[in-house]
């Protein structure tokens, strides 16, 4: 058996099992790495802000927008009316994600408008004057309370299923049963989202995006906007954190951005604070697991693995 002579020989020679060092490593350690929000801002760049609703689920019966377009340094205010082509940008294609909401709200932070303004700051503080009248519809915060109530499902149910497990449950020797959950998680990324779209010529619009998808964002704003993808180009350099929560939810930013933008032909930039990104956008959610599990094993291993399940649960 070959035998180390020198200390080199204890790891395998190339990429495996060695550090590589970050292509942007030292620009992070020296603070010189770019971000969306330190690119040189465009001429006439106006700054967007999002309307939210503030029920968790409700019918919407009016909207006065007055006192947001009054605001000082409000350029224009858009509404679902606004979108050329289809409100929507879920990523699934169940088209059950509007742009901006008309008549239903389904969770507390949903768009219902956009401001646009000369300022970040007017934009933000426009967005807050809406007067929305709601009706109220039931809704429930927790796994348990929702089956309770016979919820409908968001997403249809899947089942992966080989054999009869049913009557194989009832021949085994031993049957556990039990529950276990797994609490919510946020995406809590140090960069929040943002987009900046400056138009172009014809139906062209560049966008930069904080995105893992950026084919999805060129998709997606081409079904808002009802132009071809080809006329959009995505800018990704890099992002300060995803984690997934920047896989599908930077639609509703660039496809906002880029609908301003080609409005009003100027550059738009979209870079909500912290507790907006944190309302707007979806998480992992809590599970409920409910587990049945039948088995042939002695009865020292059923201990065993009755007290591992209880630890879990």
């Amino acid at each position: 058996m070959h035998k180390p002579t020198h200390e080199t020989d204890k790891i395998i020679k190339g990429p495996m099992h060695q550090s590589l060092r970050h292509d942007s490593a030292h620009k992070h350690v020296a603070g010189s790495a770019e971000y969306i929000d330190d690119i040189p801002e465009p001429a006439g760049l106006l700054h967007g802000a999002i309307g939210m609703a503030d029920r968790a689920h409700a019918e919407i019966l009016s909207v006065d927008l007055s006192a947001v377009k009054a605001y000082p340094g409000v350029v224009c205010v858009l509404t679902a009316k606004d979108v050329p082509g289809v409100n929507d940008v879920s990523s699934g294609g169940r088209h059950d994600e509007p742009l901006l909401a008309t008549d239903k709200v389904e969770f507390h932070g949903q768009p219902i408008f956009a401001v646009i303004a000369e300022t970040r700051d007017a934009a933000r503080r426009a967005a807050r004057l809406a007067k929305v009248e709601y009706r109220d519809l039931p809704f429930w915060t927790d796994v348990d309370a929702a089956l309770a109530n016979d919820a409908p499902l968001v997403t249809p149910g899947m089942v992966l299923k080989r054999g009869d497990p049913e009557a194989e449950l009832d021949k085994a020797e031993h049957r556990l049963k039990g529950s276990m959950r797994i609490g919510g998680q946020e995406h809590f990324y140090l960069e929040s989202h943002i987009a900046l779209a400056i138009p172009g010529e014809d139906d062209e619009v560049a966008l930069w995006s904080s995105t893992q998808h950026p084919s999805e964002i060129q998709h997606i704003v081409g079904h808002v906007l009802d132009i071809p993808s080809h006329a959009i180009t995505v800018n990704v350099r890099r992002m300060g954190g995803g984690f997934g929560g920047k896989e599908t939810q930077g639609n509703q930013f660039a496809a906002l951005a880029a609908l301003a933008a080609k409005k009003l032909n100027r550059a738009v930039k979209f870079r909500p604070d912290r507790d907006e990104d944190m309302a707007l956008t979806g998480k992992r959610h809590d599970f409920r697991m409910d587990f049945d599990v039948a088995f042939n094993r002695s009865e020292e291993h059923t201990s065993e693995l009755q007290s591992h399940l209880n630890i879990v649960c």
